[in-house]
Formats: C-alpha cells, structure tokens, sequence
C-alpha cells in the first residue's frame, strides 16, 4: 500500500495487537512462545555436538534464547533478542532454528545523516549464515533494521536464508497461507520525498518520514547508503494489517540507498505487498513475486532505482497489481526503471498488471506481461500527470489497456505505442509458466538499457528468463514449479 499512517494510531494498534498477543496459547505465553520453557539463555556459540537428525540441538548459541522445540520436537527453537546492538552472527546449526518474538530491532535510530549520527544511539548489525531459517509466530513479529544499522543475509544457491512462519515450519501451510507473521523492515538514510517535518528538504538529513506498518522513520542525505547484503534469501507467508491501509509487507525497503545489495530475492504469498519501496534508491536483479495478495512490487515517495530481471506469477485465489507505482503527489517524483520481467495474472476485477499513478514517472522495457484472465486489464495509467514509457514490452491480455474516466484506453494506447517495438496483441509461448518460447524470442529487445541506468545490463532478449538453459531461479525458489512447493 502506499499510505503512512498517524503515529498515534499506529502506536495504539500495536498496544492492542501485543496485548492480545500475550493472552493467547495454551501455556498463555506471548507469540512466539512454545510453552513454559527453560533458562532463557543460550551456551554454545556455534559449534554443539551435531545432534543426528531430526533431534534438535542440546542447546542455543550465546546471545539467542533456549524457548524450546517447535516441529514435534526436532529442531530446537532459539530467539532472537528484542534489541540486537553490535554484531550478532545467526549461525547455521544442524538441528536449530530461530524465530523472532514481537518487533526485533537492528540498532537503534541513527538519523537521516550518514556523517553525524544521533548521539547515544547504537548501531547493530545483524549477519545471517546462509541455509538458515527464521520464524514468526504472529503478525507483530517482524524484524526492523534501523537507520545506520545493517543485515547481512547471504544465502547461496542451493543454500537459501529463508525467513518463514511457524506454520511453515510445522509443515502446516498451503496454496493460500497468507499473513503468518509480519516480514522485513529495512530503514535507510536515503533522499526521499515526502519530509515529515514542516520546511525540511527532500534530499537533505532533515527529510525523513515515519514507514508503514510500525513506528520507526527513514530517509535522509545519504545517496550510497549502505543497509547491507541481501541474497539469495526468501521471505514467505508474510504480511499484517496494523491498521486499515497501514500494513506490513514481505519486505519493506525504505529511504534504502544505492550501497545496498539486494539481488536474487524472493517473497511468497504475503497477504499485503510483495517488496514496497518507499523513496530511496537501491537497485534489485534476480526477483521473484510469487502468490502475493496485494500489489508484487509497489514504488512510492521518490524511489528512483532500477529492478531487473523479475518473475511476478500471482496465485489462483489471491492477487492485485503485479506493479503499482506511485510518488504520492510529491516531488521529486518516483522513477523506477524495470527492465526484464516477466509477470502472469491471473485477474479478478480491477486487477491490472502494470498500474501507474500520482504523479509517477517510470519506464518499462524488455517485458513480458500476460494475463490469463478477461477480468482485468494489462496497463492502467490513473491520472494525466504520471509518466510512463515502454520500450520492448509485449502484452498478451485480452484487455490491454484498461478504460479509466481519468485516462481513457485509447488515451494510454497511445502512451503505449509511442515506445518502441511494443506490442499488444503477443501470442504468449511462455514454457514452464515463465520461461521464453518462440514467439519471445522473435522479439527486438531495447537496445538503449543501458541509457536509463548504469545499473542495467543489456541482454539482448525480452522477458526474465531467455530459455530453459537460463537458471538463475533454480534452487533457492520455491512454488514456481510443481516439484518444489513452499
């Protein structure tokens, strides 16, 4: 979504929640508590005596606390401190898995100035071994990585980071699991545009505003911020309403700057957006957006970065916009540039694929855009104001452009052909859901990319994946075949 909401109002919503929270379970102990457990205190770093599998570790590591098993006893459960200050490695431990209870913060608020931190405030980073997993137990579970305060999450390949529910951990999710817990907030000290604070500037230290989904703040002065490294990790079954159009999403990026590494990630089935990007100007390669309820990917308050090569296939019973991009009326305006992707809707009314409003300017080149459904339409652009070119972009849509009182169809049709080698009347061979066939490959890709940003590469061919020997989704993906479920 692309509203923020009042701090009070948020403040008094997660009063409630917690409190609720607390009351619930048969041991009556707070999310994500598993009964009445144990000493609360980890005693072997990282190293226990391997535990033979399916018996959980004897132990947690120092700094994570012992609250017991989950998954009929055969992996020990260790949490993750409210407040992580200094380093704190999450190890990959046969036998282990971690989870978080309530809001986790990584440091404390550092401000919006990269070269004059907020004094009295501590930094935190938080670095997570490839292959290990996280839970939630509840919405109000979530992880916020504060301004100056950095997570590094390198999975590999073959060995993800997954971050998950406790549904999901029990083996107890389906097609439809949606909202199991709440996801990731990563606050950045990057320019955006819609300063809190009466006369302060976008761009300058003084920008900053309050995220959705929590009461925290980001943005600021710093271009090259640097949150991080995120790879080769997935985020699933996420996502809480806080208050009505104040959510938490799979992954929020906010005021996130260019420093950050953000490259083959996946959310699944997050009952609110995908990833949203609020401001900042991080650049993402490798994405894919599987089954999420609202909008896969949402722009909003001055983002100005580029996203390439992303898979967006919605699920049968779920699903908005596969794009909603927005600047909220502010300036400087939302310029995301996405390049390579290729995006299947399964439709539902009002449900369009590519959406662009309030004062947006964006580009779309080298995609893909198919919907399976006559319901809803390709591209909708919701008011004179916004900006969009397409370049290279193929629509298969038995409405293409969806006829609006603002911008009629004929009036975005045109938008849409002012591009170049566009179409929208393609005859989708896609194999495999996603992966070009022939009719994909007949196509001229843009050869201008690089011009938009030096982030983008040039492929020389439309669409995510080129062909069946293109495997830069295999392995750390889940649900986008039928042999590799969530």
């Amino acid at each position: 979504m692309n509203r923020v909401g009042n701090v009070s109002l948020i403040a008094l919503a997660l009063s409630a929640s917690l409190a609720l929270a607390g009351c619930g379970g048969a041991d009556g102990v707070a999310s994500p508590g598993e009964g009445g457990f144990g000493n609360g205190g980890g005693t072997n770093p990282t190293n226990p005596t391997t535990p033979a599998p399916g018996t959980p570790a004897a132990d947690c590591p120092t700094g994570f606390a012992n609250v017991g098993t989950v998954a009929n006893g055969t992996l020990r459960n260790c949490q993750l401190p409210q407040l992580i200050t200094g380093n704190l490695v999450v190890p990959l431990r046969a036998g282990t898995v971690y989870s978080v209870s309530g809001r986790v913060d990584v440091g404390q608020d550092q401000g919006g100035d990269p070269n004059a931190p907020v004094a009295g405030r501590a930094k935190g980073v938080i670095t997570v071994e490839a292959g290990v997993k996280v839970f939630g137990s509840a919405g109000l579970d979530y992880i916020v990585v504060n301004r100056g305060s950095q997570i590094f999450a390198e999975g590999t390949a073959t060995n993800p980071i997954v971050f998950t529910s406790k549904q999901s951990i029990e083996g107890q999710t389906g097609a439809d699991s949606i909202g199991q817990w709440g996801g990731l907030v990563i606050l950045g000290r990057a320019p955006i545009s819609n300063c809190s604070g009466a006369g302060a500037t976008p761009g300058t230290a003084g920008c900053e505003a309050q995220v959705e989904g929590t009461n925290a703040f980001y943005g600021g002065s710093g271009l090259q911020d640097n949150s991080g490294v995120m790879r080769y990790l997935r985020v699933q079954h996420s996502g809480f309403v806080i208050v009505a159009n104040n959510e938490l999403n799979g992954i929020t990026l906010a005021g996130v700057g260019s420093g950050t590494t953000f490259d083959h990630i996946q959310v699944h089935n997050s009952s609110d957006d995908g990833i949203e990007f609020f401001g900042g100007n991080v650049n993402g390669k490798y994405l894919v957006l599987t089954g999420n309820d609202d909008d896969s990917i949402d722009t909003d308050t001055g983002y100005n970065g580029a996203l390439q090569f992303g898979i967006i296939v919605q699920r049968a019973n779920g699903g908005n916009r596969a794009f909603e991009t927005s600047s909220a009326g502010t300036a400087p305006r939302s310029n995301p540039k996405f390049a390579n992707w290729t995006v299947i809707g399964r439709g539902g009314s009002g449900n369009d694929l590519l959406v662009a409003n309030t004062s947006t300017n964006n580009v779309w080149v080298n995609s893909v855009v198919q919907m399976t459904a006559s319901t809803a339409g390709c591209v909708d652009i919701d008011d004179a104001t916004t900006q969009v070119a397409f370049h290279s972009v193929a629509l298969a849509c038995a409405t293409p452009f969806t006829n609006d009182t603002n911008v009629d169809a004929t009036a975005v049709a045109a938008l849409f052909n002012a591009g170049t080698n566009n179409t929208s009347s393609h005859t989708s061979t896609l194999t495999g859901t996603f992966i070009n066939g022939a009719n994909e490959a007949a196509r001229t890709p843009y050869a201008n990319i690089t011009s938009l940003s030096s982030f983008l590469v040039n492929p020389g061919y439309i669409g995510a994946v080129k062909d069946a020997n293109d495997t830069w989704w295999q392995g750390w993906t889940c649900g986008l075949t039928s042999s590799s479920t969530c």
